[in-house]
Parts: C-alpha cells; sequence; structure tokens
C-alpha cells in the first residue's frame, strides 16, 4: 500500500493533524502566500520609506524640483525620487539589511515549498486512504479522523511495530514534545518567573523563548533527542547526569550567545512589523489594547496532558467571558474619576472642533487640526476602557468558579480568596492585556539571551534528571513523557483517589491534579479508549462518586421543589399536613402519589443526563 510503513510516524500525523485544523490545502497554500508576500512588502516598503522618499518636499519645506513659485500644489509622485537616486542613496547598512531579509525570505520560501510538497501528499492520504474530502473536512471531528486512520492501519500497517493503533498512540506521536513542556511547566522545571531590579518578580514566556526551549530540548543539533521519537540512551543513566548537565549548560550558553548576535536583526524587524500591525489599530481602536488574552504560560500551565490544540482553543474560548467578567470587577475608584474627567474634557474639545468643521471645512487644513482630532479621539476611547459598568454585578467567588468549570486548575486559596487583589494580580498572568502581550513579544529578542544565560543554565541538571525520571518507552511508540501516559499506579496523586499509597513522594506526582484531570478530560473526548486495568478502574470509581454526588444534589434539589409546591397549595387538603411533616423528617421517603411521579420522572431523567451532569460539576 502507498502508506504502509511510514518511517517517521510522528512527523506524519503531525502533518495530519495541521492538514485538519488548517481545514484543507486551498487554505495553507493562501496562507503560505500571504505570509510571504507579507514579509516582502515590510522590506521593500521600509526600504522604500528609507531612500525614496523626499520628506522636505513631502512636509512643504522645500519646492518640487522643476517648480518655483508657492502655487504649485505638492502631490505625493513629487515626494517620490526616481529610481536611480534611490539606488545612490543605499548605504551598506541598508545594504547588509536587505542581504539579510531576502536571505530569510528566501529560506522561508525553500521551507514552504518543502511543506507543501509533503501536504500535497497528505490531501491524498485524506482521499485515498480515509475517504475524506476537502468539503467533508470544514465539519467532520478530529475524532472521526482519528478512527479512520486507526482502521487504516488495521488494514494496510502504517506502523510495522504494533498491529493496532490506539487513540493514545496516535496523540502521543503528535503531542510527544508538548507534554514534556506542559510536565515541565507543571513541575517548575523552566524557569519562567524572574525578579526584575525596581519592578519586583515579572513572568516571562514568550515566542521567542519558547522557540529556543524547543530548540534546545528537542530538535536541533545535539538536543537529547536524536530523532522525533527516541530519547538518546545516556539521558536514561543516572551516572551520566552531570556529565550531560554539563554539555547541555554549555548548549544553552551557544544559544544565548546566537541570541546576543542576532538580536538586533530581531528587534527591528520586531519593532517593524508591530508597527505595519498595530499602528492603525491604535488610532482606529486603541480600547482593543485594554483587550485580555490568555497568556502562552497559561496555554501550557492550564493544558492537559495529550490535550491537542484545537481541544484547548475551545476549552480556553469558553471560559473567555467568564475571565474578562472576573477580571473587570476590580477597578480603581480613583483611576475610574480621573478617567471621566479627562474623557469629559476632551469630548469637549472634539465637539468643538467637529462642530466647527461642519461648519467651514476649511478647518481641516489648518495645521495640526487633524492631528488634534485623532489624539483626542484616542484619549477619549482609552479613557472608557478605564470606566466600569456601573450595571455589573460584583461576585468574584462566583466568576471564579464559572472560571473552574473550563480551565480545570488553579490553585485552592484561589476558590477561597478571590476576592483579594493579591488572588487578582496572580490570575492576570494568565489572562493578560494584549498591551502587555505585544510589549512581551516586542521586548524579547533583548530579554531572551538573558534569560537563556543567568536563568535557563542554572537548570540544567534538573532538566537532565526530569528526562531520566520521567521518560517511559511505550511499545509502538517510542519514548514519552511518562506522566502522558496516564498511568495511576506510576503517578498517581493520593489527594485524587488514584493512589493507594498515601506516603507517595510528590515528586513523582503532578500538580493540581493535572494526570487525574488529563486522564478524565481524554476519556470524555475518546469515550471508545480503553485504558489498563487500574487506569480503569479509578475512572470507574471516580464515576462512581460523581453518580452518588449528583443523586444527593437532585434528591435535596427535589426536596425543595416539592416544599415549594406544598407552601402553594397547603390549603387543599389536610393530608398535605401530614405530607410536609413526613418530608422535613426524610427528605427520601415521599408518600403521595403525585410526588412518586416526580420521583420517577426524575429519576429518568438524571439517567438520561448522567454523564453530561457529570462533565458540568467536575469540569
Amino acid at each position: 500500500a502507498r502508506w504502509n510503513h511510514i518511517e517517521n510516524l510522528d512527523v506524519f500525523f503531525r502533518r495530519v493533524y495541521k492538514y485538519y485544523i488548517n481545514h484543507g490545502l486551498t487554505y495553507m497554500i493562501l496562507n503560505y502566500v500571504f505570509e510571504l508576500m507579507q514579509f516582502l512588502f515590510i522590506i521593500l516598503f521600509t526600504t522604500f520609506l528609507i531612500t525614496c522618499v523626499d520628506y522636505p518636499v513631502l512636509f512643504g519645506d522645500k519646492l518640487p524640483s522643476g517648480h518655483t513659485g508657492d502655487s504649485h500644489k505638492v502631490t505625493i509622485p513629487d515626494a517620490v525620487r526616481p529610481l536611480g537616486q534611490c539606488v545612490n542613496r543605499f548605504t551598506t547598512s541598508i545594504i547588509c539589511f536587505l542581504v539579510i531579509a531576502f536571505t530569510s525570505w528566501a529560506m522561508r520560501l525553500i521551507r514552504i515549498i518543502w511543506n507543501l510538497s509533503h501536504f500535497i501528499e497528505i490531501k491524498s492520504f485524506y482521499s485515498e486512504a480515509l475517504k475524506i474530502s476537502t468539503s467533508e473536512l470544514q465539519n467532520i471531528t478530529w475524532q472521526e479522523v482519528q478512527n479512520r486512520m486507526m482502521k487504516y492501519q488495521l488494514e494496510h500497517q502504517m506502523c510495522i511495530h504494533k498491529e493496532q493503533l490506539s487513540e493514545l498512540d496516535i496523540t502521543h506521536r503528535i503531542s510527544r514534545f508538548t507534554n514534556y513542556l506542559v510536565a515541565m511547566v507543571n513541575k517548575d522545571i523552566i524557569p519562567v518567573r524572574l525578579t526584575v531590579p525596581l519592578i519586583g518578580q515579572r513572568l516571562f514566556f514568550t515566542k521567542g523563548y519558547l522557540y529556543n526551549l524547543e530548540a534546545i530540548l528537542f530538535w536541533a543539533p545535539g538536543s537529547p533527542f536524536d530523532n522525533d521519537w527516541h530519547l538518546r540512551p545516556d539521558y536514561k543513566k543516572a551516572n551520566k547526569r552531570q556529565e550531560l548537565a554539563e554539555q547541555l549548560s554549555t548548549r544553552i550558553f551557544y544559544f544565548a550567545l546566537l541570541n546576543i548576535v542576532l538580536s538586533p536583526i530581531i528587534f527591528i524587524w520586531q519593532i517593524l512589523f508591530s508597527f505595519f500591525s498595530y499602528a492603525e489599530i491604535i488610532r482606529r481602536d486603541p480600547g482593543r489594547l485594554g483587550i485580555r488574552r490568555w497568556s502562552l504560560y497559561s496555554r501550557h500551565y492550564l493544558r492537559h496532558f495529550n490535550e491537542l490544540d484545537h481541544d484547548l482553543n475551545l476549552r480556553l474560548g469558553r471560559a473567555y467571558k467568564p475571565a474578562s467578567k472576573y477580571m473587570n470587577i476590580f477597578y480603581s475608584h480613583l483611576l475610574a474619576l480621573i478617567a471621566k474627567n479627562i474623557a469629559f474634557f476632551a469630548g469637549a474639545m472634539l465637539a468643538v472642533l467637529l462642530a466647527l468643521t461642519i461648519y467651514d471645512e476649511f478647518l481641516l487644513t489648518v495645521e495640526h487640526v487633524l492631528t488634534a482630532v485623532t489624539v483626542l479621539g484616542v484619549i477619549i476611547t482609552s479613557c472608557r476602557t478605564l470606566i466600569p459598568n456601573e450595571q455589573d454585578v460584583q461576585c468574584p467567588h462566583k466568576a471564579m468558579k464559572s472560571i473552574l468549570c473550563h480551565i480545570h486548575y488553579m490553585p485552592d486559596d484561589w476558590k477561597t480568596q478571590a476576592h483579594t487583589v493579591t488572588i487578582r494580580e496572580e490570575f492576570s498572568t494568565l489572562f493578560q492585556y494584549k498591551l502587555s502581550f505585544y510589549l512581551e513579544e516586542l521586548l524579547s529578542p533583548l530579554i531572551t539571551p538573558f534569560v537563556l544565560l543567568y536563568a535557563l543554565r542554572t537548570k540544567s541538571l534538573t532538566i537532565i534528571d526530569f528526562f531520566r525520571q520521567f521518560t517511559i518507552e511505550v511499545e509502538g511508540v517510542g519514548d514519552v513523557c511518562s506522566f502522558a501516559e496516564m498511568d495511576i499506579k506510576r503517578h498517581g496523586d493520593p489527594k485524587w483517589l488514584s493512589s493507594n499509597n498515601p506516603e507517595r513522594n510528590q515528586q513523582s506526582t503532578a500538580r493540581d491534579g493535572k494526570m487525574e484531570l488529563s486522564l478524565i478530560n481524554f476519556q470524555m473526548k475518546n469515550p471508545e479508549w480503553k485504558p489498563n486495568p487500574e487506569t480503569s478502574q479509578y475512572i470507574s470509581k471516580l464515576k462512581e462518586q460523581g453518580n452518588d454526588y449528583l443523586l444527593q444534589l437532585y434528591c435535596t434539589s427535589i426536596f425543595d421543589k416539592l416544599l415549594l409546591y406544598y407552601k402553594k397549595f397547603k390549603s387543599i387538603h389536610i393530608r398535605a399536613i401530614s405530607f410536609y411533616s413526613n418530608i422535613r423528617k426524610c427528605k427520601l421517603f415521599f408518600t403521595a402519589t403525585f410526588t412518586l411521579k416526580f420521583i420517577v420522572f426524575g429519576m429518568v431523567t438524571y439517567v438520561n443526563n448522567a454523564t453530561l451532569l457529570t462533565s458540568q460539576h467536575f469540569f
């Protein structure tokens, strides 16, 4: 068969998944084309602005060449130099910039062509092997794609090391390295909290930092993994830990030096990209910078083991509204008062300028009038973001519980101290302002080298120990993070009733019940998945406890409804008095016929919805 014995199933399954979340080849081609065009536009447009625009002519400080007198009206072509003059203005720094930029663009083009050649193959795999057309891809679930791949494995043996692939096997190959990063964040192996002078402790976890981590630990030459699925044998030997830690420290040092060398180029690129991307947004709608988003750190802290990107996005998307509502509860009354008054003064001046403009459009030609209108509009919009909605009901504890239903992870004191500013500040590290995100990414090229040098290098031995202690080999899959295997017997936490050993060292368990919650989440997403006996027993026990809890809630709810019903109709018959007395003595004994009907109907509803209710209460 065409896809029999695939050499690198990790890369293949990752491409299959990427093809799925990008909705087909057409979208991916257009995305790549626009990516190249955007890169090329920034290079050429920046060069044009530096060398080809005659700014004295544009600003009216001098007349265009070939024109005399003050009556000439300056146009944009008058301020653009001829091509020959543009080339003559090229300096050594500009030429170096263009060489580096076009080299980077050419490398990106080659990489895109290489990727597309493989995704054309993936398109054929979807249509021929999985029988999924591009139109069907828009609405099909990943579970269905996964099931078809497992059926295809039985017939054509994509993996020759294992006759049958499970949902967990496929997910392991897609999320192998991501699971390691999630575990490292959970165990505080990766340094993300830095102490900044005069500011205090700040959380730093940017795309640039993450890219360096992935390169150092997973795919760059000399990394612990010698291929996509195999950890180097030396990393599994305890007597090699010191030697390997020194090698890792040296490799991190070289990466830091490389980042220092490239930081000016990357920083300039970040400035240009940010300016072209966000300048118009700031002018038109500056309030968008006050909108919050889930931080890159939160996407690793809140992520389950074996959770794929689309499931994580869906879960955090559901948590966005309650998280925004919680953060909006906290505001400074003093700052809101100042913002109201600033908005009033700015609005008054803007109203006058707009009224005068309506009366006589000549006002727009007066110097700096348009600038004043724009600045006043930005001030007003910015102030409005600081003024709270007086109609909002402030209930931080309820809001935090709503957030927990979706994000699943948070320290215990967040649930009881949700009304405090301290908890609000801690939660803001997960749910940050977009402005903070943009500034962190902008400054990342300058900060990342020093984080690698002075923070990550000190963790070299800890990282080596982590790989040795939390890596297991799975038949037909290769080396994976042991937490991702979700083995209750190996890593069960006594606090979550998943271990019979209450004295188990916390070193071997994931924090905040991450492994147990990941197990439940994976089971819900893949109900046909069959775990090992210990894990199956734990899931069954958890379901029983959940059912008992729901039954208690349901009976209490039924009692409250019947009590209310009785109070409304207690004058109907003298038996109601006896019935009410019986209910007060024991909530679960009902004698009236209409009460039995309620119970039968309620229990049928309970049985039909037990699974749904369990997920709502526990997640």
